[in-house]
């Protein structure tokens, strides 16, 4: 698909809101995100089954040019009460980019997910933790904020589900926002005891606008850097 040529299409689509687990409140109990990115992929729908099964919420930041391969499994993240955001349409590192092409890629996906979905994210997160104040502007623009995290698992290195496990429990604090990929097989496979012996130590399992209490996500801030 030609990325102009999408950009052309214009979607009468509102905003995607902030969270489906509002009733949750940070400020009371021990909340820790957990969040996906590079998806959707072939294990998606069966995290989405997982997380389900646990009671459990996450954030999904989907590449646009998998979420046209797959839109169904954008839409049921969404339907099952997770929490989206724009991960680009092609995993590029923004800072290297000319404005127009950060726009294309930030607004491409944008229109992508608002099709499969009917609900446009507030936020994004740069591929590879890469950003700079060009490119929050840029972001702010298209009138979304910037989510990192706390902790990365690095699960795309371990590719080991037990190992995996072990890097989340080791990177869980409260108000702690952990960063995964939902294309990492091993990480689908971890996710069942990840979440069981999260819950035994006391969290609830939330998404980022419902850590951040109502205060965000706000375009054009960055948040957890």
């Amino acid at each position: 698909m030609v990325l102009h040529a999408l950009l052309a299409a214009s979607l009468a689509l509102t905003s995607l809101p902030a969270s489906a687990s509002t009733a949750v409140d940070c400020a009371r109990v021990k909340c820790l995100a957990l969040t996906f990115d590079d998806g959707p992929g072939p294990g998606t729908s069966a995290l989405l089954d997982t997380l389900r099964k646990e009671g459990a919420k996450a954030t999904f930041f989907l590449v646009g040019k998998r979420v046209e391969e797959r839109p169904k499994v954008a839409k049921k993240a969404l339907a099952q009460g997770h929490a989206i955001g724009n991960h680009t349409y092609s995993h590029a590192s923004l800072p290297s980019r000319l404005d127009n092409e950060i726009l294309d890629e930030l607004k491409v996906t944008q229109e992508l997910i608002g099709k499969a979905t009917g609900q446009r994210p507030r936020m994004y997160r740069p591929p590879y933790g890469h950003t700079d104040d060009r490119v929050l502007g840029l972001a702010h623009q298209t009138d979304l904020a910037e989510v990192l995290w706390t902790g990365t698992t690095l699960d795309w290195s371990l590719r080991d589900a037990k190992k995996i496990e072990a890097a989340v429990l080791r990177l869980a604090k409260p108000n702690g926002v952990i960063l995964l990929h939902d294309t990492v097989p091993a990480t689908v496979k971890a996710m069942p005891k990840v979440l069981k012996e999260l819950k035994k130590r006391g969290y609830t399992l939330v998404t980022v606008p419902t850590m951040l209490r109502g205060k965000g996500p706000t375009s054009g801030v960055s948040y957890f850097k």
